[in-house]
């Protein structure tokens, strides 16, 4: 089914997806905090439209949030009054050296709960773990022997569904994590996370995680990755999955 979609952030992870998506046949239309003509032209390569970000909210059937927490105070209002039946999903995580200390999280809110209560609406919680490098390159056609799968959390059903059969159109396969008081299985540093399992492996790997290991697991991750290939340099998808399989794993 052909639908409505507005991504709400341009960057590594909103890109790929206004692509894709664009390409899969459904009216995308992608805004950023500085204005439509500050879009880049690859990002709008397979049809995606520019727009302002309450003309990305405005009659859509999905709502897609790609941008850190830092960014939320900006469209709060355009989320929390969107029609109850619009399925937003939120593909970010929380990194306390980028996004600043959340005292709520840090205290044990489970960070898509967190999203959830503060636009005052439900969310569910998609393509967040998979890294941008092998989001972008490593897709693959449904039932490819290497196509990997991406877990999947909301409390609404629907929401789930809807959200699995967009992720199967970006090139992997939706894995219905169950609600989000189970979606910290699927933040920075758990198993899941930048790991690239396939669908026959993602259950085990999210059943595996330990609540009180990945904040430090997330840490040393950031720190590894920034000292070895400087601070918000992605290496190529190889070297972000063997990687994130020897700290996390």
């Amino acid at each position: 089914m052909i639908m409505k979609i507005g991504i709400l952030g341009a960057g590594t992870i909103g890109a790929t997806l206004a692509r894709k998506l664009a390409a899969a046949g459904h009216e995308v239309k992608v805004a950023n905090s500085r204005g439509p003509e500050t879009i880049k032209t690859e990002v709008l390569e397979t049809g995606a439209k520019p727009v302002a970000a309450k003309d990305a909210v405005g009659d859509m059937d999905v709502v897609i949030l790609s941008m850190p927490h830092t960014g939320f105070e900006k469209i709060r209002h355009l989320v929390s009054t969107l029609p109850e039946e619009t399925v937003v999903i939120d593909t970010s995580n929380y990194f306390p050296q980028r996004d600043g200390v959340n005292p709520a999280i840090e205290a044990g809110d489970v960070e898509s709960k967190w999203v959830q209560d503060f636009f005052g609406r439900p969310v569910v919680k998609a393509w967040n773990a998979i890294g941008t490098v092998p989001f972008a390159e490593r897709g693959q056609p449904k039932g490819h022997p290497e196509r990997a799968a991406i877990p999947i959390a909301g409390d609404r059903e629907r929401d789930r569904e809807v959200a699995m059969a967009l992720v199967d159109e970006t090139g992997f396969d939706g894995y219905d994590a169950g609600t989000l008081a189970e979606s910290w299985r699927q933040q920075p540093g758990s198993p899941v996370y930048c790991t690239n399992l396939s669908y026959d492996r993602i259950g085990a790997a999210l059943a595996a995680a330990e609540q009180e290991r990945l904040p430090k697991r997330r840490d040393v991750s950031v720190a590894i990755f920034s000292e070895r290939f400087g601070p918000g340099v992605n290496p190529d998808a190889d070297t972000i999955i063997r990687i994130s399989r020897a700290l996390q794993m």
